[in-house]
């Protein structure tokens, strides 16, 4: 985890990213529907993998509403924003495979905090972005810099 690859991309899909996301974690956890979660892995997983100038909500984005409100480029940490996807798609697999595993409890408390999370992230706050940016470069939030201390341990 090192190093910073610049990309640019649309502010506004890079907003319809992350709100859209965060609001379909909720609507699994809310409505109890683990196919609406296997959706956001996919998502997050593809994300991960093509990176953020290719991720599924990001083209569907310019493909879309783009056409019409393509708004201001944003540069973004291309590694930071791979690793957030990551993190993401581990969590959301985790809960799938819990929730299918029949650990329905212990999975709809994970689910909880996945929303919990990408609600944070999708406001700015402490996110798995920021955490990659805190481990590469010591601008931290607290959850970073509880992290970073352990790395140094």
């Amino acid at each position: 985890m090192a190093g910073v690859k610049p990309v640019s991309i649309s502010e506004n899909a890079f907003d319809f990213c992350r709100y859209s996301v965060a609001v379909l974690v909720w609507v699994s956890f809310a409505f109890r529907q683990k196919e609406v979660l296997v959706v956001v892995f996919i998502i997050l997983l593809l994300s991960a993998i093509l990176k953020v100038k290719k991720a599924p909500m990001i083209v569907l984005y310019n493909h879309t509403l783009g056409r019409f409100y393509p708004g201001e480029n944003v540069i973004l940490d291309e590694k930071g924003i791979r690793f957030a996807h990551s993190v993401g798609a581990a969590m959301s697999g985790i809960c799938l495979i819990l929730l299918y595993s029949g650990l329905s409890t212990v999975g709809l408390i994970i689910l909880f905090l996945l929303a919990v999370l990408k609600t944070s992230a999708a406001f700015g706050f402490c996110s798995a972005l920021k955490l990659y940016t805190c481990m590469n470069s010591g601008t931290c939030c607290r959850v970073g810099k509880m992290a970073r201390r352990i790395k140094h341990d």
